[in-house]
């Protein structure tokens, strides 16, 4: 094992009082884990610090072409007020593959294991008690080399930060609208829509300012080539469910980020009967499957909110209604299958979980 240096902060934060006003990625604990990387030298000086600002030049890359990818995961606090994570080294291994497309050193899955337990050692104490509420982890990397240049980064920097959090949707578990977006594109297959790197979601952004003003949640991406098939919502996977026992959702093309989530569903899905069908979906197909009653539920994939039931599409200036416009029988089963496996609360027979 590598050795961590670890250095307790000599002045802790006071935890929220009221976890029913947590909000989401607001707050943040009192530790941080950081981890340097050299060109010639590899990955080094890995520690576990207070949290603090972080120092860095004007002049670094990631201000200025973009080198940073990140990951999102969560530690859960369960009944017998033990901890567990949800299928963390999956998610060490999605950023290696954002790293290398991204042009960036991959980082040992075993180090980023190591220096995750070791901050949740000093502070997985800031995991919240209240339903639906945990622990969000994002591990983030950066390029740091003080160089005006549009190439590879010789220094990259590596830290993981903490935020105790509530629901991602203040309305919780409800229905939402989701707005189809014609004119924006945000990937390409071939380019980097697979990565969790931050200019996939600043991508998304002025798409989802369109939503909002049409009242709806989140904007849903059509493919950058037709603009013809759905591809994924601004923070989440798509997921359709049919009458028939069958759960369609686009099939992972390299502009769809590959959602850890999204697969969890999936292998659930199996489980309780249902056939999942990954392929094409044409924006047009799905309307006219809701309006013959074929198709009767539509839901988001994610790890911030995990699963959201949608209950209507915008598109073209109209508002169609999925099914019965509440929360679905198959959506709402599988949200409680998933989430009370990652709360402990029911057994977990596919090898998800992970004390701490």
């Amino acid at each position: 094992m590598t050795s961590i240096q670890v250095i307790q902060t000599k002045a802790p934060k006071g935890k929220p009082a009221d976890e029913q006003q947590l909000g989401f990625g607001r707050l943040f604990t009192d530790h941080m884990l950081l981890i340097e990387y050299m060109a010639g030298e590899g990955w080094h000086n890995a520690r576990v610090e207070p949290y603090r600002h972080l120092s860095l030049d004007p002049a670094c890359s990631v201000f200025h072409y973009g080198q940073e990818i990140f990951e999102g995961l969560k530690c859960y606090r369960t009944g017998a007020d033990g901890f567990q994570l949800f299928r963390p080294r999956d998610n060490f291994l999605r950023l290696n593959r954002s790293a290398k497309r991204m042009g960036m050193p991959e980082i040992d899955v075993d180090l980023c294991m190591e220096g995750l337990l070791q901050l949740l050692s000093l502070d997985k104490e800031w995991t919240p008690r209240a339903a639906d509420a945990s622990l969000y982890i994002r591990p983030t990397m950066i390029a740091v080399d003080p160089y005006l240049g549009v190439s590879a980064a010789n220094r990259y920097l590596f830290y993981i930060i903490l935020s105790p959090s509530g629901a991602y949707y203040t309305s919780g578990f409800a229905p939402v609208c989701i707005y189809v977006e014609e004119n924006l594109v945000r990937a390409v297959r071939g380019g980097v829509g697979f990565t969790k790197t931050g200019g996939n979601y600043a991508a998304s952004i002025l798409a989802g300012v369109n939503a909002k003003e049409r009242g709806c949640a989140q904007a849903l991406w059509l493919d950058g080539v037709e603009q013809r098939y759905i591809e994924e919502v601004g923070s989440m996977n798509i997921m359709f469910v049919y009458q028939d026992k069958r759960i369609v959702t686009p099939a992972l093309n390299g502009s769809i980020l590959p959602g850890i989530t999204r697969d969890s569903v999936m292998k659930l899905a199996g489980a309780i009967g249902y056939e999942v069908e990954e392929r094409r979906v044409a924006i047009q197909e799905v309307l006219e499957d809701s309006r013959a009653g074929r198709l009767t539920e539509a839901f988001g994939t994610g790890t911030a909110a995990v699963i959201s039931p949608v209950n209507e599409i915008d598109y073209q200036g109209r508002r169609f209604q999925i099914g019965e416009g509440g929360v679905g029988e198959i959506t709402t089963k599988l949200y409680t299958m998933l989430t009370e496996i990652q709360y402990g609360i029911s057994a977990d027979p596919m090898g998800w979980v992970m004390p701490v």
